[in-house]
């Protein structure tokens, strides 16, 4: 049996202020990635609009994502960093999908139930259709490998049920141009064009929440600035919402099995232990039996510390659009060449004449 050419994609929407979440949740790990993967990092500017169509400021946006990659470590030069609208291929390939998914499996999308809310007749199309896009994404470079969150492990599945779907339509046309792999999956052998992609979750992800209530995910929409650290704060700014964070009157404990039902303490040591690289278990040992007023003075070092280099690398590159909108002119090029060698391939496949 063959195997695909192992390649990594992600993308993050350019909505809202990036903060400190998306930073340990997502860019670090692209970071990380790129020492052992080919990469393709995307701003995905085409889902942006999918729950809100006029924005105040895209262009800003998109080059604040682009930015808080370069920032991050991203080498835009070893991998490819773009803007998703700048590679027509993507929406090509996503109308494909479209008619490849079934209805039945976008009703069950649950980030659609809870986007779309009560008026789901009033929801955009796009927002319904829009995991197929994130399959197309994914598949037009043929990817193997997508670092995601919880949140996103559905999209994931849906994208493989489309691959799986448009290998077994046109595994007949697939094996006659000449194309495709043989791969298993499960037991069965299946003459694949596209990959079945798999998810990339190393280590305990950090699940950071919002700094005013534990029990929420720390969020770009979250109408208190207070709730997160924004990747563009300064130090000030970082010690005064650390200072503030809700916490309770207990002292923290010297095990992690004290944090249950302490859902702000866990926060805090959780997001210590991610910008440490160390585990909740050996934060405790440090700071068991302390104060949060002890504690928080060390968090607030340790956050600055690690955010202030990206946030004035940020600032730094925000300063100069023209060098942003360079990168992702050329990071669309490289892409578009890739995904234009899919697209024909796909586009014979189907037997479009071109």
């Amino acid at each position: 049996m063959g195997e695909f050419k192992q390649l990594v994609f992600s993308g993050v929407q350019p909505t809202g202020n990036l903060h400190l979440g998306n930073y340990l949740g997502a860019i670090r790990k692209f970071v990380a990635l790129q020492e052992s993967h080919d990469c393709i990092y995307c701003v995905v500017d085409l889902h942006a609009i999918t729950a809100q169509l006029v924005h105040d400021d895209l262009p800003g946006q998109i080059r604040s994502i682009t930015a808080a990659f370069i920032a991050a470590g991203i080498d835009p030069k070893q991998h490819i960093v773009f803007n998703q609208s700048q590679v027509p291929q993507h929406a090509e390939l996503a109308w494909i999908f479209n008619c490849v998914a079934r209805i039945g499996w976008m009703n069950r999308m649950t980030q659609f139930k809870d986007k779309a809310g009560k008026d789901r007749e009033n929801a955009s199309l796009g927002l319904l259709a829009y995991p197929s896009l994130m399959a197309a994404d994914i598949l037009v470079y043929r990817a193997t490998h997508v670092p995601v969150g919880d949140d996103q492990k559905q999209h994931l599945e849906l994208t493989r049920d489309i691959a799986m779907k448009f290998n077994m339509d046109f595994m007949q046309k697939i094996r006659a141009a000449g194309l495709g792999t043989d791969i298993l999956v499960g037991d069965e052998p299946v003459h694949a064009y596209f990959p079945m992609v798999e998810p990339m979750i190393e280590g305990p992800a950090p699940r950071v929440m919002s700094l005013k209530d534990g029990t929420k995910k720390m969020s770009k929409s979250d109408p208190s600035d207070l709730s997160r650290i924004n990747l563009l704060d300064d130090a000030e700014t970082i010690s005064k919402k650390i200072r503030k964070a809700k916490t309770d009157p207990d002292a923290l404990p010297s095990e992690v099995e004290g944090l249950k039902g302490r859902p702000e303490a866990d926060n805090l040591v959780g997001i210590f232990a991610a910008l440490s690289d160390r585990s909740k278990a050996d934060v405790l040992k440090d700071f068991g039996g302390q104060q949060f007023s002890v504690f928080k003075p060390a968090l607030v070092d340790l956050a600055v510390e690690v955010l202030a280099p990206v946030n004035g690398e940020m600032r730094r590159l925000m300063g100069d659009p023209g060098y942003i909108d360079s990168v992702l002119r050329d990071g669309g090029a490289r892409a578009g060449a890739r995904a234009e060698k899919t697209m024909k391939e796909v586009r014979d496949i189907i037997g479009f004449v071109q």
